[in-house]
């Protein structure tokens, strides 16, 4: 079947504007030509400059759904247009290399099946947008099989020291679960991917650094702790300092009284790892925890952990798939580990930092590594103003910094983790990652919006 018949199909009841209309003129790329697009406009809602803001547009809003891969061509008619490959880049790029481009520019976007039905299910982006900007994005249809783009983001579940764990990053950032589902973080010296390196090769996180000096090294410690991030559950209103974890149960404390993991894995809680996306834009695990008995309630969850290209965050989504209390007014939680030197505490609108200099050493001990002592490492929870976060300070394992929160009818929750350290190529000071969280806390609340014109055709 020809485009245009696909078209005259899937195009019923869409909104047709006629080309001549059209504000802006027809991308080209080489000897692709589309002869029809979609219109949409986004919008940036806050007065915040917002440097590589996620836009995401979902399949349920998007006019036509049944469509490959590569029959979508994302364009920012304003952008600069690539000029045409040299000759020596063809040579190692081959037939795929983006070609000379005329009105606009293509921008790299993913389609990502989240549900794993064979559907996309987001078609997922970036742009750099002004306050208050709305903006004219063009998705061509047609077939363009150019466009090789790099990865700035990674995730993969490794067996790491012989043990399965989920790792999930950006060229900036990265986290890992050593403990359950209590995240560790790791800084770079240098914008790269380097979890691939730690869980195929089996390197130490805090000797990778003894590799190559900008791969960095781990920077967050966990042991009983919430670590970057974890969740908890507040299962008793009239106590408020005391909380529920997942590793953290009457059984474990009964048969492992000594142990940070859990028990076995039949008799306590238990998890398993997927990838749901791995880049280039976004990368996203999913961690699902089953077989949670606090004691005082029993709870299977699924958190999704989302890493974003060129950023020191990631984004979790929590999703309880069976909640049952025993009592009422449990609440659900979540937090990070205070900074053992912490000289930068700010605790308001729904976020929380806790940032200092810190001695980054191997747990081990093991006497011939130098321990690294560091002028800032930071990190941050922001909570969606929606899940009307309460802030409760834990002492109990080691300190922590928590949020309660009031999930949706669903029984799910979104909050934000950020990272950062004084060794990394940006964000090297607490005024610079203060600055930066209260502007992420901004942009989490108020996400792009778009808006669907029409369908234009050039016939």
């Amino acid at each position: 079947m020809k485009l245009r018949d696909l078209m005259a199909v899937l195009g019923v009841g869409l909104l047709t504007v006629p080309a001549q209309g059209a504000d802006y003129p027809w991308y080209t790329q080489g000897d692709f030509a589309p002869a029809q697009r979609l219109e949409f406009e986004v919008t940036n809602p806050t007065d915040l400059n917002r440097p590589n803001t996620p836009v995401i547009i979902k399949r349920e809003n998007f006019p036509l759904a049944d469509l490959h891969e590569m029959m979508i061509t994302v364009v920012d008619p304003t952008g600069d247009p690539r000029p045409a490959p040299t000759d020596s880049v063809l040579n190692i790029q081959g037939g795929h290399q983006l070609r000379g481009e005329a009105n606009g520019r293509m921008v790299f976007h993913q389609l990502d099946d989240l549900d794993k039905d064979g559907i996309w299910d987001e078609l997922f982006f970036q742009l750099d947008m002004k306050p208050h900007e709305t903006r004219t994005i063009y998705i061509y249809l047609g077939e363009n099989i150019r466009g090789w783009n790099k990865h700035h983001t990674h995730a993969n579940i490794g067996s790491y020291c012989r043990h399965i764990m989920p790792f999930w990053e950006t060229e900036e950032v990265g986290w890992k679960i050593w403990f359950a589902n209590s995240v560790d973080a790791y800084g770079k010296r240098k914008p790269n991917l380097v979890s691939p390196i730690l869980y195929t090769q089996n390197i130490d996180g805090y000797g990778i650094a003894n590799l190559n000096h900008d791969y960095g090294s781990d920077i967050q410690e966990v042991a009983p702790s919430f670590g970057a991030s974890a969740i908890c559950l507040f299962e008793f209103p009239d106590d408020p300092d005391s909380i529920s974890m997942p590793r953290k149960t009457p059984t474990k404390q009964r048969l492992h009284p000594e142990s940070l993991w859990n028990a076995g894995q039949i008799s306590d809680t238990r998890y398993a790892y997927d990838v749901v996306v791995n880049g280039p834009l976004r990368s996203m695990v999913r961690i699902k925890a089953m077989n949670w008995d606090t004691g005082n309630g029993y709870y299977e969850y699924e958190q999704f952990y989302t890493a974003y290209a060129h950023q020191n965050y990631c984004v979790s989504k929590v999703h309880y798939t069976t909640f049952q209390p025993n009592g009422s007014g449990v609440l659900m939680g979540c937090g990070m580990k205070k900074k053992p030197q912490e000289d930068n505490f700010i605790q308001k609108d729904g976020y929380l930092i806790s940032s200092g200099p810190e001695e980054v050493r191997d747990p081990e001990k093991i006497d011939q590594r130098e321990n690294i002592v560091v002028d800032f490492i930071g990190g941050a929870i922001i909570v969606k103003q929606e899940y009307k976060p309460e802030y409760q300070y834990i002492p109990a394992y080691t300190g922590n910094h928590v949020f309660r929160v009031t999930p949706d009818k669903d029984n799910t929750y979104e909050y934000m983790v950020c990272t950062a350290w004084s060794e990394g190529t940006k964000l090297t000071n607490k005024e610079e990652f203060n600055q930066y969280v209260a502007q992420m806390a901004e942009e989490f609340n108020h996400p792009i919006t778009y808006k669907f014109i029409g369908l234009q055709s050039k016939e």
